[in-house]
């Protein structure tokens, strides 16, 4: 969904348990700047390719300007959690965020060109920290190379030690920049980001995190992730998707949905913010609103070719068919249910569309079809790590059973 959903899981899995000769210069060029604006936009519409290419474009510009490596990294980074079908803010809500192992490695290529560009980022920032140590960009380009070298290690690799370390090294260079220069709220996202992480872990997971270095306090998090959201930097479309999913995750779902509309209207190519609306609407219990959004998103973008998300038309149909089922508009909400079944998709999506099946069955079909459901639908969830669903199907199998 964002890169803050990498770094989100990088946090809590890993809490739980060469200069240039001459140093690069203090700001990119103007065109550098262009193409990399152009570059996060295309990102943030989904146009991944071209992304890429406005990237490489940026260094063509200036090949010192360690932003413009970052960007086309952080581009082909998110391609590989595209591929995977891991961008929606359900995949970082609960269990389902910790269940990497069983995903596909990636590309050769894709993970090759990836590290190339990173090195780059990291070459070029480190020297411009060596060369001017109280330069709060020097420092805030470095902290956010490492922050994304971190997700990459957790996300990616499963490297959950390296991705700690990693994630170490990021909050310090920003706690470093905002030492250095309050008004640089764009460094808010990494610090408010892991404060708001610590918050939420375990007292001894919490008290690892206080003694190598990690500050805690949630609400101070989610004040600096705001602060960066309300700046204009360029990560600030990045911490706008970080408050999505926090507000989700506190249950702010009236801030969450004008959040949505903010970006429906600023990324009108992005299909997937029509399916957060319907999403975040569900969460809300809005059946209404979360069907409206979800079919409005099914039809505006039907002759979409773009590439679709791993299992993306299955979380369509499973979002659409619960929310159908819960206007209890049965005979649609099956047909949808039914179709989310036919392709590819995600093991947990697959276990709450049997879940949802199932209870349609209890209200218009033989309860023995409502047990094979439910008895399936648990056992899909258990490995896709989404044990609230998993917990439900149960329940509902020894009322049936």
């Amino acid at each position: 969904m964002s890169r803050f959903a990498a770094i989100r899981a990088a946090g809590i899995s890993s809490l739980l348990i060469w200069a240039l000769s001459a140093p690069p210069p203090a700001a990119a060029n103007g065109e550098s700047i262009r193409l990399r604006a152009q570059g996060y936009a295309e990102i943030y519409s989904l146009d991944r390719d071209r992304a890429v290419d406005s990237f490489k474009q940026a260094i063509a510009a200036d090949p010192q300007d360690a932003a413009a490596y970052r960007g086309l990294a952080s581009a082909l980074w998110l391609s590989i959690t595209f591929r995977r079908g891991s961008m929606t803010v359900d995949d970082y809500l609960g269990g389902v965020s910790r269940a990497r192992s069983q995903a596909p490695p990636p590309p050769p290529d894709v993970a090759a060109a990836f590290n190339d560009a990173l090195e780059h980022a990291l070459t070029l920032a480190r020297a411009r920290v060596a060369a001017a140590p109280r330069d709060a960009g020097a420092h805030y380009e470095l902290g956010a190379a490492i922050g994304l070298r971190a997700s990459y290690m957790a996300t990616v690799e499963n490297s959950l030690l390296g991705a700690f370390r990693a994630a170490k090294g990021a909050y310090d260079e920003h706690e470093r920049v905002l030492e250095l220069d309050d008004r640089r709220k764009d460094a808010g996202l990494i610090v408010g980001t892991y404060r708001y992480i610590v918050a939420t872990l375990s007292l001894p997971a919490r008290v690892v995190a206080y003694v190598v270095g990690f500050g805690g306090d949630k609400d101070k998090g989610l004040k600096l992730i705001e602060g960066a959201a309300s700046y204009a930097g360029d990560n600030q479309e990045d911490a706008r998707f970080a408050l999505l999913l926090l507000y989700n995750r506190e249950k702010r779902y009236n801030d969450a949905l004008a959040l949505l509309a903010l970006l429906r209207e600023k990324f009108p190519r992005n299909r997937l913010m029509w399916l957060e609306s319907g999403s975040t609407s569900l969460r809300a219990g809005r059946a209404a609103d979360a069907e409206r959004f979800l079919t409005d998103g099914m039809t505006r973008f039907a002759g979409d070719t773009r590439p679709r998300m791993f299992g993306e038309d299955a979380l369509w149909a499973y979002k659409r068919g619960a929310a159908r089922a819960a206007l209890g508009r049965n005979a649609e909400a099956r047909a949808d249910l039914e179709k989310a079944l036919l392709g590819e998709a995600r093991r947990w999506v697959r276990g709450r569309t049997h879940l949802e099946l199932g209870k349609l069955s209890l209200k218009d079909g033989p309860r023995a079809a409502a047990a094979d459901h439910f008895r399936t639908a648990a056992g899909l969830c258990d490995s896709d790590n989404d044990r609230p669903f998993a917990d439900e199907a149960r329940k509902l199998l020894k009322q049936v059973s």
